[in-house]
């Protein structure tokens, strides 16, 4: 079993920047995917980002609405995910999931944390 937990989120003007984390604790992986989901008001949960380790690297992904702006990052000591975001839109505004995968599936996921862009 895996259990996360993110914090960092909160209110940021537009063009600003945030920092999102997610603290995994239980069962670890060697190698695995975790990444960052959100849902904003009144929408589905959507994709963000992703980042999958093994033992020859890392690789990432995004959704091209936030490539250029958003960066995702592990600490394998601290077994937590981060995500950086940078010139914030309006329409980032939403609710971020830490999730990550087992099998074949975002199996686990975080509570939630509320980021909200406004002026």
């Amino acid at each position: 079993q895996v259990q996360l937990v993110e914090s960092g989120g909160g209110l940021v003007q537009p063009g600003g920047s945030l920092s999102l984390s997610c603290a995994a604790s239980g069962r670890t992986f060697s190698s695995g995917t975790m990444g960052w989901f959100r849902q904003p008001p009144g929408k589905e949960r959507e994709f963000v980002t992703a980042i999958a380790w093994s033992e020859t690297g890392e690789k990432t992904t995004y959704v091209e609405a936030v490539k250029g702006r958003f960066i995702i990052s592990r600490d394998v000591a601290k077994k937590s995910v981060f995500l950086q975001m940078n010139s914030l839109k309006y329409e980032d505004t939403a609710l971020y999931y830490c999730t990550a995968v087992e099998g074949s599936s975002w199996k686990y996921w975080g509570r939630g944390i509320q980021v909200t862009v406004s002026s």
